[in-house]
């Protein structure tokens, strides 16, 4: 790519000497053609670049896959150290529909779509598609819809969104629960890198609440059996989100991908795997 641009340029530039004493509108136009061929060449040429390099990697290559195991049960550590869930075992499962080996590395979420493209080759980590990341990543058709459900201390009296304003809101660092942290009036927004932390935290008294999506809310309550209580956030105006794979801006594993995840639906896999983890 670079030699065919460096090539293009020349051609550019020997133009411009033969040309560059005239000042005709001929000789301007003669100019400014040969520059935008340039231009349109060079994202030609990228964009050509990043469809081979796909097409490489659809090969029987490897793809790493990047997750924050600490969002059950769609990620977390499982009893052999290494990340486990449901959103693992789809990614592997879209791995084996396109013949691919898919490696999962356990990372900060905050970090997650930052690193997508150079130290990872995506990622799934019931990440919810939002506008803000779209300008970054793209992402699959979405594979789950979410709500946030708010997890409060088993004698608390918060019930709805007025009664969340000025108080202390525990939430995971990047997750839709800080960003509605974040808008609550007068609420103080905790967060932290685990959720587990967040609900700790909560249940030792130095937050009043904690935010976070349906399923995971669900499981800390069967943790904290007593001390907790979750509650639906319909009730606070929450809207439903959807979960969908992050990749690259431009990559052609979108439509591959979008493609595996049709044939696991198709042929049972999918739902295998929800009632596998989730239990739905």
């Amino acid at each position: 790519m670079k030699k065919a641009i460096a090539m293009l340029l020349a051609t550019v530039m020997c133009t411009a000497m033969l040309t560059g004493c005239g000042s005709d509108s001929a000789t301007n136009e003669s100019s400014q053609a040969a520059e935008s061929s340039v231009a349109e060449t060079a994202t030609a040429t990228t964009e050509a670049a990043a469809t081979t390099e796909a097409a490489d990697k659809t090969e029987g290559g490897v793809l790493v896959f990047g997750t924050n195991a600490e969002f059950p049960p769609f990620e977390y550590v499982g009893d052999d150290g290494e990340p486990d869930g449901f959103d693992v075992a789809l990614i592997k499962a879209v791995g084996e529909k396109l013949g691919m080996e898919v490696q999962v590395e356990n990372m900060e979420f905050d970090s997650l779509v930052s690193s997508i493209g150079n130290r990872i080759d995506g990622a799934i980590a019931g990440m919810t598609v939002t506008d803000e990341r779209k300008e970054q990543v793209d992402f699959s058709n979405p594979y789950y819809e979410a709500v946030q459900f708010v997890i409060v201390s088993a004698d608390s009296d918060i019930a709805t969104a007025d009664d969340l304003k000025n108080k202390t809101i525990g939430s995971q660092l990047g997750t839709t629960g800080m960003f509605l942290s974040e808008d609550i009036e007068g609420a103080t927004a905790q967060t932290y890198n685990r959720a587990i932390d967040a609900v700790n935290d909560l249940v030792n008294g130095r937050v009043d609440a904690v935010i976070i999506d349906k399923n995971p809310a669900e499981v800390f309550n069967t943790k904290f059996e007593g001390k907790v209580k979750i509650i639906d956030g319909a009730e606070f105006g929450f809207e439903t989100e959807e979960y969908a794979i992050a990749l690259p801006k431009g990559s052609g594993l979108v439509d591959q991908i979008n493609q595996a995840l049709e044939d696991l639906k198709a042929d049972g896999t999918f739902d295998a795997l929800v009632a596998q983890y989730i239990g739905e």
